[in-house]
């Protein structure tokens, strides 16, 4: 597993990428923004996938400016902000939860210098990026989590970063719901309340 540890200087405080095969085209090419078209690039991923820090990442680094949920933004400030960084010759970092194809633009220009930007999509997690979200959650409680527990649960779970948190909290609420180390037996618990949808409380996402 490969860990990129990012001393942030937003608000939101430090944070750490936790990385695999799967994500590291992404890693590079954040590196390279000198080489995309136009200075511009679209970070698209699902949610809780760490798009928000990896642009945070990006911003503090000091060789461009990032957007997060940039669909969201009004089209004609949007076109503002593009047009101010070509002038800036800055790079710039559009962040979207939606699919490629879904973000549907109305002002034509726009539309046209999006479509010809860099796009960089988060792939679902490889196998030691997801072993490495779960390690990073149970850090984060102070879960111990043994190698049995890692490997019985590596081939089961819902190869996603939402669900790689999801399980983590559940399997927290029910160490401290009965007072026990995380075994298999508890991750197998809580393994079945995800997937059958019998989760006591609320998700609350709190990393990446």
């Amino acid at each position: 597993m490969s860990q990129i540890a990012l001393p942030l200087t937003t608000l939101s405080g430090a944070g750490r990428i936790v990385t695999g095969p799967s994500l590291e085209p992404v890693i590079w090419a954040l590196q390279s923004s000198a080489d995309w078209p136009f200075h511009t690039a679209v970070l698209a991923g699902p949610a809780r996938s760490g798009k928000s820090l990896l642009a945070r990442w990006f911003a503090d680094s000091g060789v461009g400016d990032a957007i997060d949920d940039a669909d969201d933004l009004d089209e004609n400030a949007l076109f503002h902000r593009w047009n101010r960084a070509q002038a800036d010759g800055r790079a710039l970092l559009l962040v979207t939860s939606r699919a490629p194809g879904e973000w549907r633009i109305a002002l034509p220009d726009l539309a046209s210098r999006i479509g010809a930007a860099l796009l960089l999509e988060i792939a679902t997690p490889d196998d030691l990026l997801l072993r490495g979200l779960i390690e990073e959650h149970a850090m984060r409680r102070g879960l111990v989590l043994g190698e049995g527990v890692l490997a019985w649960l590596l081939p089961r779970i819902e190869r996603s970063h939402a669900a790689a948190e999801a399980l983590v909290q559940t399997i927290d609420r029910l160490s401290l719901e009965r007072k026990a180390p995380v075994t298999i037996s508890l991750a197998r618990d809580a393994l079945a309340e995800r997937v059958h949808g019998a989760v006591g409380g609320e998700f609350q996402p709190r990393l990446l």
